[in-house]
């Protein structure tokens, strides 16, 4: 628990509660146990969403962690104990005792533990159907009582022996230590707004081996802004029901295959007790100079009129050499057939505009083209040009922090152009001259001089 503040610190207002304050980590520890702290699982909640594939397969937002429960540990903890990510603990509990994964948490309070509720029902839906042994074992709700529903002290903490398979998608298309976060705070960017420009250099755009071309209609475009994203994962959830996306479930995530066209990736810097943390969303970057459509030997992934990289399903033959050339890697391969063609209660959850793709074919976001055709043919009804806002892809139309922003690029008052203008705007790995179309908006902190000293320079992430 943090030290009280010191005289003419700055405070937060406190709220009147009913409950007790809950004792301090260092006391718990020193009275012969942890302290326990119990929480909803991100995803399913306390257990009624147990049966949806895609809350199940979306990656929790600060550990990525898919399909399971698991018991946060500290950095430091997990050393002094000698665990590891996975192993088993049994959490014994006023009586009571559970099971749960190990998960190392960096930013974790010493002397805890978090366990996390949902799982452990004994009978649920075909997708959410664990093992008996593992639902029985899992179920925190066993520890809960009426006056510690929410944390206590006295938890007790065993190594079983047993290791359990945690799919994470933390480390999986990793865009190889290139900074792709950028920040700065409110004091630097008002002092040179240019701060986050001047981290990397763009080349000319004459290198590149694909002729210019210009974009005399609609030029489709993006801009995400890191500042007001929290890494939900709506947009996750969003673009796998517009896009008839699959689930592949646990073991296929564990080998880096889920099919996800927009991830959302989760950044950690400085120090391990007390990290900054960060989330950013990777779509198709809709590259310009795009290098999967140099590699494909069929022509399957082109480029369009309005600037959009497109895919021709029917022409893949799965070599996935576009995969190997993106460097944001954010192409997904259809390794076996993932797509449930044969229940008939499922045929109504597809999207009857977008295709329902088969074993062997690459995949990856649109930028919701059914959606861009849509207002094209109402445009066209009434004679008149698609007005901005008109179009919405789904994760943008999804997100409750409204962090994406879509539109045409020739339209100047557009609300994606007026934002790509700003001195904060950048593309992600753009020193190698690929022109994505989706581009970020650093992230600005304003970090209170009283309670975080600002730091000195804007700064990049991995």
């Amino acid at each position: 628990m943090p030290a009280p503040p010191a005289p003419g610190a700055a405070t937060t207002p406190e709220r009147a509660s009913q409950l007790p304050p809950p004792a301090s980590a260092a006391a718990s520890v020193a009275s012969g146990g942890l302290e326990i702290i119990f929480r909803p699982d991100p995803t399913i909640w306390d257990g009624r969403h147990a049966n949806n594939g895609w809350l199940q397969e979306l990656p929790k937002p600060l550990t990525k962690i898919t399909w399971d429960p698991s018991a946060w540990v500290s950095v430091r903890f997990a050393e002094e104990q000698k665990l590891h990510e996975g192993d088993i603990i049994e959490l014994k509990f006023r009586g009571n005792t559970a099971k749960l994964p190990v998960v190392i948490q960096p930013g974790h309070p010493d002397g805890a533990v978090t366990a996390f509720f949902g799982y452990g029902r004994g009978m649920t839906g075909r997708v959410g159907q664990a093992p008996e042994a593992v639902s029985k074992e899992f179920d925190v709700y066993r520890l809960r009582t009426s006056d510690a529903m929410w944390f206590g002290s006295g938890l007790e903490i065993s190594k079983t022996g047993q290791k359990y398979l945690v799919s994470r998608t933390q480390e999986h298309h990793l865009m190889e230590d290139r900074a792709p976060v950028r920040e700065a705070t409110i004091e630097q960017y008002r002092k040179d707004p240019e701060v986050i420009a001047k981290i990397a250099e763009k080349p000319p755009r004459t290198l590149t081996l694909i002729p210019d071309w210009e974009y005399t209609g609609y030029k489709w475009g993006m801009a995400i802004d890191l500042t007001a994203c929290t890494g939900c994962g709506t947009c996750t959830v969003a673009c796998n029901a517009e896009n008839n996306i699959p689930i592949v479930g646990k073991e296929q995530v564990a080998r880096g295959r889920e099919m996800h066209w927009i991830r959302v990736d989760h950044y950690f810097s400085e120090d391990l007790d007390n990290p900054k943390t960060y989330h950013q969303p990777v779509p198709c970057m809709q590259c310009e100079n795009a290098p999967c459509e140099l590699v494909c030997p069929v022509g399957a992934t082109t480029h369009s009129a309005e600037g959009l990289n497109d895919m021709v399903y029917n022409r893949c033959v799965g070599t996935r050499y576009c995969s190997n050339n993106c460097p944001y890697k954010v192409r997904r391969f259809n390794f076996f057939l993932f797509q449930d063609w044969t229940t008939p209660s499922l045929e109504p959850l597809r999207n009857p505009d977008v295709t329902v793709r088969s074993r062997g074919v690459m995949e990856k976001c649109t930028y919701c083209v059914q959606r861009i055709n849509y207002a094209r043919i109402d445009a066209k009804r009434e004679d008149r040009k698609i007005k901005d806002g008109e179009v919405v892809p789904a994760c943008a139309a999804a997100c409750p922090a409204d962090a994406i922003v879509f539109g045409d690029l020739n339209d100047p008052e557009s609300r994606v152009t007026k934002l790509k203008k700003l001195e904060r705007n950048y593309g992600v790995l753009e020193e190698l001259n690929t022109r994505p179309r989706t581009t970020y908006l650093a992230m600005l902190r304003n970090p209170n001089p009283e309670l975080e000293p600002a730091r000195g320079a804007a700064s990049t992430h991995d």
